[in-house]
């Protein structure tokens, strides 16, 4: 694997790297590592994404009357 090397980081940052890394348990190397696999990640990782794939996903299927499932619901309770 490669390493990084960050240089000139403001001290307000980094402070901010360990108290996050510090809630989440875990080093601060290891903090860093998370942040930029989820910056960086491939795939859908915003909301627009995320519901244009659901669109996508469900093009063509009819719209469901959720009347009756609602009632359904409340009449086993």
């Amino acid at each position: 694997m490669a390493q990084l090397l960050v240089r000139q980081v403001d001290d307000a940052i980094v402070a901010a790297l360990k108290t996050r890394a510090s809630a989440h348990g875990r080093s601060v190397e290891a903090e860093h590592r998370a942040i930029l696999e989820q910056a960086l990640r491939p795939g859908p990782t915003d909301f627009a994404q995320r519901a244009a794939e659901l669109r996508r996903q469900s093009a063509g299927r009819q719209a469901m009357d959720t009347t009756a499932l609602i009632r359904e619901a409340r009449d086993e309770r």
